[in-house]
C-alpha cells in the first residue's frame, strides 16, 4: 500500500488509512487522544487497540474478561459471521447531549456501524464488525468518553433488570447536607448577635464546609465527569455550565471562610446539587411511568403462522410464540425468534440486522437468528426461545432503513440545545464582567444564577415527551408508528397515494371463480404449496379458498415482484401470476383481477377475483380530498376503473398497470416537484414505494409481512381513521411549538432576574427542574387530551 501522510499529525501510515472529507487520517500515528468530532467534522480517529496508552488508567485491564468467548456469547444478542450486536446499560445517560454522543460512536471507531440509544431504559444498542472491533474495544471506547456501562452477568442469566441506586444515594447525601447547612446558616440569615452564636460562628462555617465536601465530590461527580469528558472530547454539553457554576460556588465559599470574609454560599451549593438531582430523579420516574418504549407485547399486530401437531396452520401473535413451537415462515417474512431449521430451502437475508443485503443459505438443523428474512419460499422451524418484541422494534428502527428519511425536527431540537449552551456561557461571562465593575459582591451570584436558570433541558424534553406519548396513544388505537420523526413527516404530507389490492380492498370477504382446464391432484397440491409460501394478498386469498392438501417441500421457489410466483417439485414446474408471466398473451385484454396458472409452460386457466372495498372508503376519500391530492396507484389492470369512479371523488387520479419500480419512480418524480408523499400499501409489492415516500404506511390484516421499508403499520380495521391520525400529528407539532414558547418565556424572565442580580442561585436551582417538569406536564396533558378526541 502506498504510504500517505496523515492530515492531522503528518505521520505516514501503511496499515489503516481513513478517508474523511477528502482528507487522510491514520489510526495509530495521532497522539492526540480526544481530538475527535464536532457534528459535521471529524479531525482525528484514534484506535484503542493500537494506542493502549490512550485508555484512561482507571479502566485499563478492567474489561479483560470480555476476551472470553463464553462471556461474549452471553452478552451478545446477535452474532452472525462478522456482525455482532450488543445492548449495554449506561447509567450516566441523562440528556440530549448524551444521546447525540452515543449515537455517533461510528465517528470514533469505524468498526462500529451504528448505535441507537433508548433514553427511557438508559441503554445503547451497538452494531459492530467483530473483525475490526471487538466487544472489549466497544466497551473501552464508551467508558473512555464518560459512559461506562453496567455489566452484570447474573442479570443476563436471570433476566432481571439492571438497577442502579447511585442516584438515590447521591440524592440522599445531598438532601441531608442541604438540610444541615441550611440549619447552620440560620444565624447568618437573621444576623443574630447572641454571644455564643458569634463565638461559635467559625465552627458552624467549617461544619458547613464539611457537609459540602461529600456533596461536591460525590453527589455532584456525574456533572463534573460528564463536563470533563465532554471538554476533553471537544464537546460542549449542558453539564459544562452546571459543573462550572458548582465549582465556582465551592471555591468562592472556601476562600471566604478561610480568610474570614463571610459564610460563603454552601447553602446555595448544596441546595443546587440537591434540586438538580431531585429534578433528574423525577425525570427518570416520569419516563418510566409514561413508558415511551412502547409495549408491543400488548398490541402489536405482527403475527406468524404456527403449525400444530395435527398439521393445522393457525395465525398466532408473535408474543404467544413459545419454546418448542413449530412455525411456518413464508417468503419475505421476518424470522421473529431464534430457532432451528426443520424443512424447506432457507435463504436468509440478515440485512434488517446488519444492513448488508447478502443472503445466507441454511440447511436442516442449522440455527436461525431472529431478524433474518426468508427469501426463497416457505420454511418450517422449531422455536428455541420466546420472542422479544422490543428486538423487532429495534430492527424496525435501524438507521439503514431510514437514511433517506429526513429527521429534521429532532436534529433541530438537539441543535437548539447545543447552541443554547454557548449562548448561556456568553451571557454568564458578560454579565459577570459587568457586575465585577458595578458591584463585585453580586458577580458570583449572577454568574451561577445565569448558568443554572438557563439550562436547555426543558427545550430538549418537549419533543421527546410529546411524540413519545402520542406514539403510545397511536399504538392503543392500532396505529403502530416506527419512531417520533414519522409523526412530524405525517403532519407535512400534501399528497396521499393508495395501492389497490390488499390496501383499499379487503381479502376477508373476497371470493374467486376458476375458468380453464381442470387441474390434476398433483397440480392442485403443487399450487396449494406454492401459494403457501407467498404473502401477496391475492396469494393469501386464493390459498384460503383452495382445499387442503399434503404439505411438500418445493425444489425451487421464486417470487417475482409485480409478476407472480414460480416453483417446482420433482419434474413439475408451475407459474402463478399475471397473464404475461405465465405465457397467456391472448388474455391480456381482459380487465378483471385474475391469477393465471401454467404448469410445465402449458397454460391451465385462471382464478378471477371479485373485489370488496374496505368499509368507509368513500367517506374517507371525500374527507381527504379537501386538503390532499389523492392517487390510486395499482399494479392491476383497468378492470375496476369504472367501479372506483363511482366510489371515489372525481379529482382522484387512477393509474393502473404499475410495476413496483413504476410506483417508486412516480413518487420520486412528484417529490422533485415539491410533493410530500404519504404512501399506503400492503408492504410487499409496495416496499420500494413505501421506502421512497416521505411516510409509508403498511396495512395489516391477519398475517403481516414485517418490513422496515414502512414507517408505520395500520390495523386494517382502522383504515377509515387515517385522516384522524394525520390531524393528530399536526396537533402534536402545535403542542411542541407552544412548549417552546413557554420554555422561551421562562428562560427570558429567569435570565432577566439572574443578570440583574435579583435571583439567588438556590432559587434558580429550584426553578430549573420545575421548568422541565412543567414542560413534561404540559405536553403530557395536551397529548392525552388529543388522544381522547381520537377515541
Amino acid at each position: 500500500m502506498k504510504h500517505s501522510l496523515c492530515f492531522h499529525c503528518g505521520d505516514s501510515c501503511d496499515r489503516h488509512v481513513i478517508t474523511f472529507q477528502e482528507k487522510l487520517f491514520c489510526c495509530n500515528g495521532c497522539k492526540t487522544v480526544y481530538e475527535i468530532f464536532s457534528e459535521n467534522d471529524l479531525t482525528c480517529y484514534y484506535d484503542l487497540q493500537n494506542s493502549p496508552g490512550a485508555i484512561p488508567k482507571e479502566i485499563q485491564g478492567k474489561y479483560d474478561f470480555l476476551e472470553q468467548q463464553k462471556i461474549i456469547d452471553k452478552l451478545l444478542e446477535f452474532n452472525n459471521e462478522n456482525t455482532q450486536i450488543v445492548t449495554l446499560y449506561i447509567p450516566h445517560i441523562h440528556c440530549s447531549s448524551c444521546i447525540w454522543i452515543l449515537e455517533n460512536l461510528n465517528k470514533l471507531n469505524p468498526g462500529i456501524s451504528s448505535s441507537q440509544v433508548n433514553f427511557g431504559k438508559k441503554n445503547v444498542r451497538i452494531t459492530f464488525n467483530s473483525i475490526t472491533c471487538s466487544l472489549k474495544d466497544v466497551v473501552l471506547l464508551i467508558s473512555s468518553i464518560g459512559y461506562e456501562p453496567y455489566i452484570s452477568l447474573d442479570d443476563f442469566k436471570t433476566g432481571k433488570n439492571n438497577v442502579n441506586r447511585s442516584l438515590i444515594y447521591k440524592l440522599g447525601i445531598a438532601g441531608f447536607a442541604f438540610g444541615n447547612v441550611m440549619f447552620l446558616s440560620f444565624p447568618e440569615y437573621f444576623e443574630v448577635g447572641e454571644y455564643w452564636l458569634e463565638q461559635y460562628k467559625h465552627l458552624f462555617r467549617w461544619l458547613m464546609f464539611a457537609f459540602s465536601v461529600p456533596v461536591i465530590f460525590y453527589s455532584a461527580q456525574d456533572y463534573f465527569i460528564s463536563a470533563y469528558k465532554g471538554l476533553r472530547s471537544r464537546i460542549l454539553n449542558i453539564d459544562v455550565p452546571i459543573a462550572l457554576g458548582a465549582a465556582v460556588l465551592f471555591l468562592r465559599s472556601t476562600v471566604e471562610i478561610i480568610f474570614d470574609y463571610g459564610s460563603g454560599f454552601f447553602d446555595s451549593l448544596t441546595g443546587l446539587i440537591f434540586f438538580l438531582l431531585l429534578g433528574r430523579f423525577f425525570q427518570q420516574k416520569t419516563y418510566a411511568y409514561l413508558s415511551f418504549e412502547r409495549d408491543y407485547k400488548s398490541y402489536f399486530p405482527i403475527a406468524v403462522t404456527k403449525v400444530t401437531s395435527d398439521g393445522k396452520e393457525i395465525p398466532t401473535q408473535v408474543y404467544d410464540v413459545k419454546k418448542g413451537d413449530r412455525l411456518l415462515i413464508r417468503n419475505e417474512e421476518l424470522i421473529p425468534v431464534d430457532g432451528i431449521l426443520i424443512s424447506g430451502n432457507a435463504s436468509i437475508d440478515y440485512s434488517f440486522v446488519t444492513g448488508e443485503s447478502e443472503t445466507v443459505s441454511k440447511q436442516s438443523g442449522d440455527k436461525l437468528f431472529a431478524g433474518g428474512k426468508q427469501t426463497s419460499g416457505g420454511i418450517e422451524m422449531d422455536v428455541l426461545k420466546s420472542v422479544e418484541q422490543s428486538y423487532l422494534t429495534q430492527l424496525w428502527s435501524n438507521d439503514v432503513f431510514s437514511k433517506n428519511k429526513e429527521d429534521g425536527f429532532t436534529t433541530l431540537t438537539n441543535a437548539i440545545s447545543k447552541k443554547f449552551t454557548f449562548t448561556v456561557l456568553a451571557i454568564a461571562f458578560i454579565s459577570t464582567a459587568y457586575w465585577l465593575f458595578v458591584d463585585p459582591s453580586k458577580a458570583i451570584n449572577v454568574f451561577t444564577a445565569v448558568l443554572i436558570i438557563a439550562c436547555p433541558c426543558a427545550i430538549a424534553l418537549s419533543a421527546p415527551f410529546t411524540f413519545g406519548n402520542l406514539l403510545r396513544i397511536f399504538g392503543k388505537l392500532k396505529f403502530y408508528v416506527k419512531n417520533a420523526s414519522v409523526i412530524e413527516q405525517l403532519a407535512e404530507v400534501n399528497t396521499i397515494i393508495f395501492d389497490k389490492t390488499g390496501t383499499i380492498t379487503t381479502s376477508q370477504k373476497s371470493h374467486a371463480t376458476y375458468q380453464g382446464e381442470a387441474l390434476s391432484a398433483s397440480e392442485e397440491m403443487l399450487l396449494k404449496n406454492t401459494l403457501r409460501g407467498s404473502n401477496h394478498p391475492l396469494s393469501r386469498t386464493l390459498y384460503q379458498i383452495l382445499d387442503e392438501h399434503n404439505i411438500i417441500t418445493l425444489n425451487r421457489f421464486e417470487e417475482h415482484l409485480g409478476k407472480g410466483i414460480e416453483a417446482s417439485h420433482n419434474d413439475t414446474n408451475i407459474k402463478i401470476g399475471s397473464a404475461n408471466f405465465v405465457g397467456n398473451l391472448a388474455d391480456t385484454s381482459v380487465l378483471n383481477t385474475s391469477v393465471h396458472i401454467s404448469t410445465n409452460n402449458i397454460y391451465k386457466g385462471k382464478y378471477t377475483f371479485h373485489n370488496n372495498y374496505r368499509k368507509g372508503l368513500s367517506k374517507l376519500f371525500n374527507t381527504l380530498k379537501k386538503d390532499y391530492d389523492l392517487v390510486i396507484l395499482s399494479g392491476d389492470n383497468e378492470g375496476e376503473q369504472e367501479n372506483l369512479k363511482k366510489i371515489l371523488p372525481s379529482k382522484t387520479k387512477l393509474i393502473f398497470n404499475q410495476k413496483p419500480n413504476d410506483k417508486l419512480e412516480y413518487i420520486k418524480y412528484h417529490q422533485t416537484e415539491g410533493a410530500k408523499v404519504l404512501m399506503v400499501g400492503d408492504g410487499l409489492n409496495d416496499a420500494g414505494a413505501l421506502a421512497q415516500s416521505n411516510v409509508g404506511i403498511s396495512i395489516s390484516e391477519n398475517v403481516n409481512v414485517f418490513s422496515p421499508a414502512c414507517d408505520a403499520i395500520l390495523d386494517a380495521s382502522k383504515f377509515n381513521q387515517i385522516i384522524n391520525y394525520i390531524r393528530a400529528s399536526k396537533s402534536a407539532i402545535k403542542i411542541i411549538k407552544w412548549s417552546f414558547v413557554l420554555s422561551f418565556l421562562y428562560n427570558t424572565i429567569g435570565l432577566y432576574f439572574a443578570v440583574t442580580g435579583q435571583l439567588a442561585p438556590v432559587i434558580a436551582a429550584i426553578l430549573m427542574p420545575l421548568s422541565s417538569i412543567s414542560i413534561v406536564v404540559f405536553t403530557t396533558i395536551a397529548t392525552n387530551l388529543l388522544g381522547r378526541r381520537l377515541e
